[in-house]
């Protein structure tokens, strides 16, 4: 059973502008045509989807936010997140692909990049003649990212930087790296992220060395490697943003990035959700269709309830981060929520397939496994509590 298509705005309640229709018609026959048919092969091949990912760049779709001067489609973030969940709905591993390269990498780029390194580095990306890959998490930093051991030494006109990074999206295939690393140790009086910097590194540099892809549980066809950086040396004009200061940053990318992962989870969900439906109707036991047993029925209800009160989450966050107003905690409730609800609603729908929900050809058990992720990428389920009680408990002070 193929993953269906159906028109997006069906499950929302304002209707689409002429520019998302514009954008969103051609990429749902894109996806119809190109992506859907091969998605369980390149799920049991690993193999990844170079061909698509330019394609996507021609129709705009991997330099969704970066501005139109530097050749991208520069879309609002509401659109963004709509683009990513129609993707998942699809293939998770080309959705993870799109949503790292637009919001990491190439955000970090358009959030704190000059204006030399704009016009050096986001045309490449934007139309996908690059890919994108963003160096954080190290062996020893995941969720403590301000622990990272990674550093760049100043040698005057270039720095060297030594050290590892671990679970990198586009890691062997990228052509473009966003490395953080620690330039210099905490001012007095400062938290442990103070004296962290960013750099902008080509990927064809001596010394950044691409790891063996790892074998992950689900996002098969999503490049996934460590990195290693042996006295890799990057001009001092590759320098991204202020010198020991880029955890502000960091953060400022990965709350961005968070809206995307939510619209992810939910992508992955609602295809999920779909497929149940449809076997539950189909499907008789006892002498009528299993959907109309309330078991089963609730448990279509739970799903999409939940997963329209995470999109309203997630384009509510969008809508903030667009108007210039704060969305920290939003960005983490739509994540959250985002996430949790996609997951849920894959192991709803493998409960409700039964035995045909655990094996391959429905599809959702694929749904599960690249979902799984949304909860991790980003920021844990425990890092987005964190931040949301922070955010909450602030107005209280």
């Amino acid at each position: 059973m193929a993953t269906t298509l159906p028109a997006l705005e069906d499950a929302l309640w304002f209707d689409l502008s002429a520019d998302q229709k514009a954008i969103l018609g051609p990429l749902k026959d894109f996806l119809r045509s190109e992506v859907a048919p091969g998605a369980r092969e390149r799920d049991e091949t690993g193999v990844f989807p170079m061909a698509l990912v330019k394609q996507l760049g021609e129709l705009g779709v991997m330099g969704m936010q970066v501005p139109e001067a530097y050749g991208g489609a520069e879309l609002d973030t509401a659109t963004m997140a709509l683009i990513i969940e129609e993707i998942a709905a699809v293939d998770g591993s080309l959705c993870l692909t799109v949503a790292s390269h637009n919001s990491l990498c190439t955000g970090h780029i358009v959030l704190a990049g000059n204006e030399a390194q704009k016009r050096a580095y986001l045309p490449a990306l934007a139309t996908a003649e690059k890919l994108g890959a963003w160096g954080l998490t190290e062996p020893g930093s995941g969720s403590d990212a301000a622990g990272m051991r990674t550093r760049a030494e100043d040698r005057g006109d270039h720095f060297v930087i030594s050290g590892s990074k671990i679970f990198i999206t586009q890691g062997t295939v990228g052509g473009t790296y966003v490395i953080l690393a620690r330039t210099d140790d905490p001012r007095p009086g400062k938290s442990a992220a103070d004296g962290i910097s960013a750099f902008v590194v080509p990927g064809d540099a001596p010394g950044l060395v691409r790891g063996k892809p790892e074998e992950k549980l689900g996002l098969h066809a999503s490049d996934t490697t460590p990195l290693t950086f042996e006295d890799l040396v990057v001009p001092a004009e590759n320098l991204l943003g202020v010198r020991g200061e880029a955890f502000r940053d960091v953060m400022a990318v990965l709350d961005g990035g968070r809206i995307g992962i939510g619209a992810m989870g939910i992508g992955l969900g609602r295809a999920a959700l779909e497929i149940a439906a449809k076997y539950a109707l189909e499907r008789e036991q006892f002498g009528r269709p299993i959907a109309h047993n309330q078991g089963v029925s609730f448990k279509i209800a739970e799903m999409a309830t939940e997963l329209e009160a995470a999109r309203l989450l997630v384009l509510k966050a969008a809508a903030l981060k667009d108007a210039g107003r704060p969305f920290t905690m939003a960005a983490a409730q739509a994540k959250l929520k985002g996430s949790v609800a996609g997951v849920r609603a894959c192991d709803h729908a493998i409960q409700i397939l039964g035995g045909y929900g655990y094996i391959r050809e429905y599809e959702v058990e694929r749904l599960w496994r690249d979902a799984r992720l949304t909860r991790i990428g980003e920021g844990t389920d425990e890092i987005q509590h964190l931040i949301i009680a922070r955010e909450y408990l602030r107005r209280f002070r």
